[in-house]
C-alpha cells in the first residue's frame, strides 16, 4: 500500500494556498519597477493580457484537477494520459521548476523583510543569507503539521487580500495624481523619455508579467488533503487566479495614477515604487503597516510554496521515480507530513540562491523562476491536447458534448499561449540581467533548463527509469 496523506483542508484552505503562492502582493511588487522601466505605465496592457491567458491555462489545470485528484498534479496527469516516459519527464521538469519559483520568492522576499526589521535593504550575499533564514523558518513551521501551517497561510492572506483591495481603493479614489491617458502609448513614451518600439517593449514586459499569475497549480498538488477533493482543487485553482489577477490589476492601475512623477519610475530611480507611492501619499507613518503586510504576504507565499513543494517531491518519490534511498515517500506519524520531501525541497531551492550572488540579479531571477514553471504549464498543455488527438481522453469526460468542446478549445489557445510564452521568457534580453552581465548569465534559462531537459532524456534513454515506476491505479 502506498504512502498516504491525511485530509485536513477545506475549501477556504485549499483556495488560500493557491492564493498564497500566486500573492497578488509578490507578483505584482516583483515585477512593478521592472514593467514600468521596460515600456512605461503601457505595460499594464502586456499585464491584461498575461492575466487573460493564464485564466485559461488555470482552466485547464481546473479540468484535470478535477478528473484525476491525486497530488504530483502534472506528473500523475502525464502518466495516465501520455505514459510513462513523458510522465517521468514531465516530473522531473516540475520539480526543478519549482524548486526555482521557490527560490526567486525567497530572494525578492529579503529585502522587504530586512528592511521590516532593520530598516536596510539587503542585496548580494546579505539578502541570500536573509532568503536561507527565511527557507529553514518555512521548514520548521511545516514540519509541525498541516493545521498550523494552514492557519498561518490563511491569516496571511486574509490580511494581503483585504489590505490590498484597501490600498487599491483609497488610492484610486482619493489620491489621483495622473489622468487616464498615462495608460495610452504616446504618453508613456513621454514618460520614459525616449522612443520605445512598441513590439519589443511588448514582448520584454509579457515576459515580466508572466511572473505575476503563476502558482494556482498549488491547490492540484495537495488535492489529496482537501476534502471534496477535485471539486474543491478545480474552483480553488480557478478562483485564486481570478481572485488574484483582479487585485493586481486593481493596484497596479492604483498606483500607476497615485504616483507623482511617473518618469522617476520608468527611469529605475525609484527602487520601491509601491512604497513609494504609499508613503508619499499616506504619509510615513503608513510605511511601517504597509511593511507589515508586504513582509508577512511574501512569508505565507514561501510558506505556501514549501508546502505544496514538498507534497509533489512525496508524489514523485512514491512512484519509484526518485531514488528510494532518500525515503521521500515517508509520512510522520504523528503529523502525516512528508518531513522529509519538505526538507528535500528546501535544500534544493537553498542551492538555487547561489544564482543571485549578483546585487543586481532581480530580472535574471524572476526570468529563472517564471520560465521553469511555464516549460511545466506547456507540458501539461501538450498532456492534455495529445489526450484529446490520441483518443484517450474518451475514459476522462465528465462534462456534456458542448462543455467538453469548449474545454478542448480552451486547451489549444493554452498550448498556443504556452509556447509563445516560454520562448519569449526564456529569449535573450540583456535588459533584463544584471548591468554587464556575460551571456551565461543573460542565457541562463535557456542553458539551465535546455541542459537538465538534455540530462533527463539521456537519463531516459539510457537508464530507462520509466520502468521502475509503481504499478499503475486509476
Amino acid at each position: 500500500m502506498s504512502p498516504q496523506l491525511r485530509r485536513g483542508l477545506g475549501a477556504v484552505s485549499l483556495l488560500s494556498i493557491g492564493v498564497a503562492t500566486v500573492a497578488p502582493v509578490v507578483g505584482l511588487y516583483s515585477i512593478f519597477s521592472l514593467g514600468m522601466i521596460t515600456a512605461g505605465p503601457w505595460w499594464i496592457w502586456p499585464l491584461v493580457i498575461s492575466l487573460g491567458c493564464q485564466l485559461l491555462v488555470a482552466v485547464v489545470y481546473a479540468g484535470l484537477a478535477r478528473r484525476i485528484p491525486i497530488t504530483g498534479g502534472p506528473f500523475q496527469w502525464a502518466r495516465r494520459l501520455v505514459g510513462p516516459r513523458y510522465a517521468w519527464f514531465t516530473g522531473v521538469m516540475y520539480l526543478i521548476a519549482v524548486s526555482a519559483a521557490l527560490t526567486t520568492v525567497a530572494y525578492l522576499a529579503a529585502p522587504w523583510i530586512s528592511h521590516l526589521i532593520f530598516g536596510i535593504t539587503v542585496t548580494g550575499p546579505a539578502a541570500l543569507l536573509w532568503s536561507a533564514g527565511l527557507l529553514l523558518l518555512g521548514l520548521l513551521i511545516n514540519c509541525q503539521g498541516l493545521k498550523f501551517t494552514k492557519t498561518i497561510i490563511n491569516i496571511g492572506i486574509l490580511c494581503e487580500v483585504l489590505a490590498s483591495i484597501a490600498l487599491g481603493v483609497v488610492l484610486l479614489l482619493g489620491f489621483q495624481h495622473q489622468s487616464w491617458d498615462v495608460f495610452t502609448w504616446e504618453t508613456s513614451q513621454e514618460i520614459v523619455g525616449q522612443q520605445l518600439e512598441m513590439i519589443p517593449a511588448a514582448m520584454t514586459a509579457l515576459a515580466v508579467c508572466g511572473w505575476a499569475f503563476v502558482g494556482f497549480d498549488a491547490s492540484a498538488s495537495v488535492v489529496e488533503e482537501a476534502h471534496g477533493s477535485g471539486t474543491s482543487a478545480a474552483k480553488a485553482i480557478v478562483g485564486a487566479t481570478a481572485l488574484v489577477g483582479g487585485i493586481v490589476l486593481m493596484v497596479a492601475v492604483a498606483v500607476i495614477l497615485a504616483t507623482r512623477d511617473l518618469s522617476m519610475l520608468a527611469t529605475g530611480q525609484v527602487a520601491d515604487p509601491v512604497l513609494d507611492a504609499v508613503t508619499s501619499n499616506l504619509g510615513p507613518l503608513a510605511e511601517k503597516p504597509f511593511l507589515v503586510l508586504v513582509a508577512v504576504t511574501f512569508f505565507a507565499c514561501v510558506l505556501s510554496m514549501q508546502t505544496y513543494l514538498g507534497r509533489v517531491y512525496f508524489a514523485v518519490a512514491r512512484e519509484n521515480v526518485l531514488p528510494a534511498k532518500l525515503r521521500l515517500d515517508e509520512v510522520s506519524s504523528r503529523t502525516a507530513i512528508p518531513v522529509r520531501a519538505i526538507s528535500a525541497a528546501t535544500v534544493v531551492a537553498l542551492c538555487g540562491l547561489l544564482l543571485g550572488f549578483s546585487d543586481d540579479a532581480m530580472g535574471t531571477m524572476i526570468r529563472f523562476g517564471t520560465g521553469g514553471l511555464y516549460i511545466v504549464f506547456t507540458l501539461v498543455a501538450i498532456t492534455v491536447v495529445f489526450a484529446q488527438l490520441s483518443g484517450r481522453w474518451e475514459s476522462w469526460r465528465i462534462g456534456t458534448r458542448t462543455q467538453e468542446r469548449w474545454y478542448s478549445i480552451t486547451a489549444w489557445g493554452a498550448l498556443l499561449w504556452l509556447g509563445f510564452e516560454t520562448i519569449n521568457i526564456a529569449w535573450p534580453r540583456p535588459e533584463l540581467a544584471a548591468p554587464g552581465a556575460g551571456p551565461m548569465e543573460v542565457w541562463s534559462v535557456v542553458w539551465v533548463f535546455g541542459g537538465i531537459a538534455v540530462i533527463a532524456l539521456l537519463v531516459i534513454l539510457i537508464t530507462r527509469p520509466h520502468e521502475r515506476l509503481r504499478e499503475l491505479d486509476r
